[in-house]
Protein backbone atom coordinates (compact mmCIF):
# COMPACT_ATOMS: atom_id res chain seq x y z
CA UNK A 1 0.00 0.00 0.00
CA UNK A 2 0.88 3.35 -0.66
CA UNK A 3 2.63 5.76 1.97
CA UNK A 4 -0.13 7.62 4.12
CA UNK A 5 -0.90 10.97 2.55
CA UNK A 6 -3.17 11.97 5.40
CA UNK A 7 -2.68 11.01 8.93
CA UNK A 8 -5.82 11.99 11.18
CA UNK A 9 -4.15 10.99 14.69
CA UNK A 10 -6.90 10.96 17.76
CA UNK A 11 -8.82 14.02 16.33
CA UNK A 12 -11.59 15.48 19.27
CA UNK A 13 -13.54 18.35 18.23
CA UNK A 14 -16.39 20.66 20.48
CA UNK A 15 -18.33 23.27 20.02
CA UNK A 16 -19.68 25.10 22.72
CA UNK A 17 -22.63 27.61 22.79
CA UNK A 18 -25.93 28.39 25.05
CA UNK A 19 -23.81 27.02 28.43
CA UNK A 20 -23.25 23.75 26.81
CA UNK A 21 -20.50 21.84 24.79
CA UNK A 22 -21.41 19.57 22.26
CA UNK A 23 -18.62 16.76 21.56
CA UNK A 24 -19.17 16.06 17.54
CA UNK A 25 -15.74 14.13 17.01
CA UNK A 26 -14.05 11.65 19.10
CA UNK A 27 -10.64 10.07 19.59
CA UNK A 28 -11.09 9.81 15.03
CA UNK A 29 -7.87 7.61 13.61
CA UNK A 30 -7.51 7.55 10.12
CA UNK A 31 -4.20 6.68 7.50
CA UNK A 32 -4.95 7.37 4.18
CA UNK A 33 -2.92 6.55 1.34
CA UNK A 34 -2.11 8.45 -1.48
CA UNK A 35 -4.64 7.99 -4.77
CA UNK A 36 -7.50 6.32 -2.08
CA UNK A 37 -11.13 7.06 -2.51
CA UNK A 38 -12.34 7.77 0.88
CA UNK A 39 -16.45 7.72 1.50
CA UNK A 40 -17.08 9.49 4.86
CA UNK A 41 -20.69 7.62 5.34
CA UNK A 42 -23.21 8.30 8.26
CA UNK A 43 -26.58 9.87 8.84
CA UNK A 44 -26.91 13.59 9.57
CA UNK A 45 -24.94 14.88 12.72
CA UNK A 46 -22.37 12.13 12.78
CA UNK A 47 -19.38 14.78 11.99
CA UNK A 48 -18.45 13.94 8.88
CA UNK A 49 -18.40 17.02 7.49
CA UNK A 50 -17.02 18.66 11.16
CA UNK A 51 -13.91 16.13 9.68
CA UNK A 52 -13.65 17.00 6.53
CA UNK A 53 -13.20 20.50 7.26
CA UNK A 54 -10.70 19.88 9.98
CA UNK A 55 -8.66 18.11 6.94
CA UNK A 56 -8.86 20.78 5.04
CA UNK A 57 -7.83 23.23 7.90
CA UNK A 58 -10.92 25.53 7.83
CA UNK A 59 -11.93 24.45 11.46
CA UNK A 60 -9.22 22.38 13.43
CA UNK A 61 -9.22 20.14 16.11
CA UNK A 62 -9.54 20.82 19.59
CA UNK A 63 -6.84 18.11 20.44
CA UNK A 64 -5.04 15.74 18.28
CA UNK A 65 -3.37 16.25 15.09
CA UNK A 66 -4.09 16.12 11.11
CA UNK A 67 -1.07 15.74 9.21
CA UNK A 68 -0.63 16.28 5.00
CA UNK A 69 2.48 14.38 3.23
CA UNK A 70 4.05 14.91 7.32
CA UNK A 71 3.18 18.07 8.02
CA UNK A 72 0.16 19.18 10.47
CA UNK A 73 -2.36 21.23 9.31
CA UNK A 74 -2.81 24.87 10.61
CA UNK A 75 -4.55 26.43 8.05
CA UNK A 76 -6.07 25.92 4.28
CA UNK A 77 -3.58 25.29 1.94
CA UNK A 78 -3.38 24.29 -2.02
CA UNK A 79 -2.41 20.88 -1.48
CA UNK A 80 -6.41 20.44 -0.43
CA UNK A 81 -9.09 21.81 -2.72
CA UNK A 82 -12.42 21.71 -1.51
CA UNK A 83 -15.78 20.95 -3.61
CA UNK A 84 -18.86 22.23 -1.49
CA UNK A 85 -22.65 21.01 -1.71
CA UNK A 86 -23.29 25.12 -2.69
CA UNK A 87 -21.33 25.26 -6.13
CA UNK A 88 -19.84 28.25 -4.32
CA UNK A 89 -19.34 30.28 -7.72
CA UNK A 90 -19.13 33.54 -8.54
CA UNK A 91 -22.49 35.03 -10.44
CA UNK A 92 -21.01 37.77 -11.87
CA UNK A 93 -17.90 35.74 -13.69
CA UNK A 94 -18.57 33.43 -16.55
CA UNK A 95 -17.72 29.52 -15.97
CA UNK A 96 -14.62 30.26 -17.84
CA UNK A 97 -13.31 33.01 -15.19
CA UNK A 98 -14.48 30.82 -12.60
CA UNK A 99 -12.28 27.89 -13.46
CA UNK A 100 -9.25 30.47 -14.09
CA UNK A 101 -9.75 32.69 -11.24
CA UNK A 102 -7.67 30.61 -8.72
CA UNK A 103 -4.77 30.47 -11.10
CA UNK A 104 -4.76 34.63 -11.52
CA UNK A 105 -4.36 34.57 -8.03
CA UNK A 106 -1.21 32.19 -8.02
CA UNK A 107 0.05 34.67 -10.66
CA UNK A 108 0.35 32.12 -13.37
CA UNK A 109 0.41 33.39 -17.28
CA UNK A 110 -2.26 34.39 -19.19
CA UNK A 111 -1.30 31.55 -21.88
CA UNK A 112 -0.39 29.03 -18.73
CA UNK A 113 -3.94 30.01 -17.48
CA UNK A 114 -5.47 29.48 -20.76
CA UNK A 115 -4.26 26.05 -21.88
CA UNK A 116 -5.15 24.83 -18.32
CA UNK A 117 -8.43 25.90 -18.56
CA UNK A 118 -8.85 25.04 -21.97
CA UNK A 119 -8.03 21.48 -21.39
CA UNK A 120 -10.76 21.23 -18.28
CA UNK A 121 -13.52 22.81 -20.17
CA UNK A 122 -12.68 19.88 -22.83
CA UNK A 123 -12.47 17.24 -19.91
CA UNK A 124 -15.68 18.10 -17.80
CA UNK A 125 -17.65 18.93 -21.25
CA UNK A 126 -17.87 22.63 -20.41
CA UNK A 127 -16.68 23.85 -23.78
CA UNK A 128 -19.50 25.02 -25.30
CA UNK A 129 -20.34 26.42 -22.20
CA UNK A 130 -17.29 28.93 -21.24
CA UNK A 131 -19.16 31.99 -21.87
CA UNK A 132 -21.85 31.56 -19.96
CA UNK A 133 -22.91 32.29 -16.45
CA UNK A 134 -23.48 29.91 -13.57
CA UNK A 135 -27.52 31.25 -13.34
CA UNK A 136 -27.88 29.79 -17.37
CA UNK A 137 -26.73 26.46 -16.28
CA UNK A 138 -28.28 23.58 -14.40
CA UNK A 139 -27.30 22.35 -11.23
CA UNK A 140 -25.29 19.39 -12.99
CA UNK A 141 -23.09 22.12 -15.33
CA UNK A 142 -22.47 24.14 -12.18
CA UNK A 143 -21.03 21.34 -10.35
CA UNK A 144 -18.56 20.49 -12.74
CA UNK A 145 -17.46 23.86 -13.25
CA UNK A 146 -17.11 23.82 -9.19
CA UNK A 147 -15.08 20.63 -9.93
CA UNK A 148 -12.70 22.37 -12.58
CA UNK A 149 -12.11 25.05 -11.03
CA UNK A 150 -10.55 22.45 -7.94
CA UNK A 151 -9.17 20.38 -10.84
CA UNK A 152 -7.40 23.78 -12.06
CA UNK A 153 -5.34 24.42 -9.40
CA UNK A 154 -3.98 20.84 -9.43
CA UNK A 155 -3.95 20.19 -5.78
CA UNK A 156 -3.40 16.45 -4.80
CA UNK A 157 -5.91 16.10 -2.52
CA UNK A 158 -9.93 16.83 -3.12
CA UNK A 159 -12.37 16.80 -0.59
CA UNK A 160 -15.62 16.72 -1.82
CA UNK A 161 -18.70 17.63 0.83
CA UNK A 162 -21.51 15.78 -0.27
CA UNK A 163 -20.77 17.55 -3.63
CA UNK A 164 -24.34 15.69 -5.54
CA UNK A 165 -26.57 15.77 -3.11
CA UNK A 166 -28.91 18.22 -4.51
CA UNK A 167 -29.29 16.55 -7.86
CA UNK A 168 -31.58 14.30 -9.71
CA UNK A 169 -30.62 10.84 -9.86
CA UNK A 170 -29.53 10.66 -13.64
CA UNK A 171 -27.61 13.99 -13.39
CA UNK A 172 -25.99 12.47 -10.21
CA UNK A 173 -24.55 9.00 -11.64
CA UNK A 174 -23.57 11.09 -14.55
CA UNK A 175 -21.46 13.31 -12.48
CA UNK A 176 -20.41 9.90 -10.48
CA UNK A 177 -19.26 8.44 -13.17
CA UNK A 178 -17.43 11.78 -14.51
CA UNK A 179 -15.48 11.93 -11.19
CA UNK A 180 -14.40 8.74 -10.78
CA UNK A 181 -12.71 8.68 -14.81
CA UNK A 182 -10.90 12.25 -13.65
CA UNK A 183 -9.97 10.32 -10.18
CA UNK A 184 -8.59 7.37 -12.28
CA UNK A 185 -6.62 9.79 -14.87
CA UNK A 186 -5.25 11.97 -12.73
CA UNK A 187 -4.68 10.18 -9.36
CA UNK A 188 -5.75 12.21 -6.61
CA UNK A 189 -6.50 11.64 -3.20
CA UNK A 190 -10.17 12.05 -2.69
CA UNK A 191 -12.40 11.92 0.59
CA UNK A 192 -16.16 12.41 -0.08
CA UNK A 193 -18.69 12.91 2.40
CA UNK A 194 -21.56 11.22 1.72
CA UNK A 195 -25.03 9.97 3.22
CA UNK A 196 -25.76 7.31 0.40
CA UNK A 197 -24.83 3.99 0.80
CA UNK A 198 -25.44 3.43 -2.76
CA UNK A 199 -23.22 6.59 -3.71
CA UNK A 200 -20.25 5.41 -1.82
CA UNK A 201 -20.31 1.69 -2.31
CA UNK A 202 -20.42 3.20 -6.27
CA UNK A 203 -17.27 5.07 -5.64
CA UNK A 204 -15.32 4.13 -2.68
CA UNK A 205 -12.57 1.96 -2.06
CA UNK A 206 -12.58 2.70 1.19
CA UNK A 207 -15.93 3.59 3.26
CA UNK A 208 -15.73 4.96 7.04
CA UNK A 209 -18.86 4.69 8.92
CA UNK A 210 -19.24 7.35 11.82
CA UNK A 211 -21.21 6.96 14.51
CA UNK A 212 -23.98 9.35 15.59
CA UNK A 213 -22.13 12.44 17.97
CA UNK A 214 -20.12 12.15 19.23
CA UNK A 215 -18.80 10.87 15.58
CA UNK A 216 -16.50 8.20 16.07
CA UNK A 217 -15.18 5.36 13.79
CA UNK A 218 -17.83 2.64 13.47
CA UNK A 219 -16.64 0.55 10.69
CA UNK A 220 -13.81 1.23 8.88
CA UNK A 221 -13.59 -1.26 4.98
CA UNK A 222 -11.89 -1.65 2.00
CA UNK A 223 -14.43 -2.13 -0.97
CA UNK A 224 -13.36 -4.98 -2.71
CA UNK A 225 -15.58 -4.68 -6.13
CA UNK A 226 -14.75 -4.73 -9.52
CA UNK A 227 -14.77 -1.34 -11.59
CA UNK A 228 -17.08 -0.12 -13.21
CA UNK A 229 -19.40 -0.96 -10.42
CA UNK A 230 -23.00 -2.50 -11.17
CA UNK A 231 -25.56 -1.52 -8.41
CA UNK A 232 -27.86 -4.41 -9.65
CA UNK A 233 -25.09 -7.23 -9.04
CA UNK A 234 -25.86 -8.98 -5.86
CA UNK A 235 -22.06 -8.62 -4.35
CA UNK A 236 -22.85 -4.66 -4.72
CA UNK A 237 -26.01 -5.08 -3.01
CA UNK A 238 -24.61 -7.59 -0.17
CA UNK A 239 -22.32 -4.82 0.46
CA UNK A 240 -25.05 -2.16 0.86
CA UNK A 241 -27.01 -4.30 2.99
CA UNK A 242 -24.41 -4.61 5.72
CA UNK A 243 -23.76 -0.88 5.65
CA UNK A 244 -27.37 -0.04 6.00
CA UNK A 245 -28.00 -2.02 9.05
CA UNK A 246 -24.28 -0.22 10.07
CA UNK A 247 -26.48 3.60 9.41
CA UNK A 248 -29.57 2.81 10.38
CA UNK A 249 -28.44 2.08 14.08
CA UNK A 250 -26.85 5.59 13.95
CA UNK A 251 -29.90 6.90 12.50
CA UNK A 252 -31.79 5.16 15.24
CA UNK A 253 -29.62 6.82 17.79
CA UNK A 254 -30.17 10.04 16.48
CA UNK A 255 -33.92 9.70 16.24
CA UNK A 256 -33.68 8.84 20.09
CA UNK A 257 -31.25 11.37 20.98
CA UNK A 258 -34.25 14.09 19.53
CA UNK A 259 -37.22 12.41 21.50
CA UNK A 260 -34.98 12.60 24.74
CA UNK A 261 -34.13 15.96 24.03
CA UNK A 262 -37.52 17.24 23.04
CA UNK A 263 -38.60 15.92 26.41
CA UNK A 264 -36.32 17.62 28.37
CA UNK A 265 -37.09 20.43 26.90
Amino acid sequence: MNPAHIVVDGVNKAFSGGGRVVTALRDIRLDIPHGQFTCLLGPSGCGKSTLLNAIAGFSLPSSGSILVDGKRVAAPGPDRGMVFQEYALFPWMTVEDNIAFGLHIKGMSKGEIRERVGGLLAMLSLGDFRQRFPKDLSGGMRQRVAIARVLALDSPIMLMDEPFGALDALTRRNLQDELLRIWAELKKTIIFVTHSIEEAVYLADRIVVMTYRPGTVKRDLLVDLPRLRDPAAPEFNALKRELGVLVMEEQQRHHAEEMRVAVVD
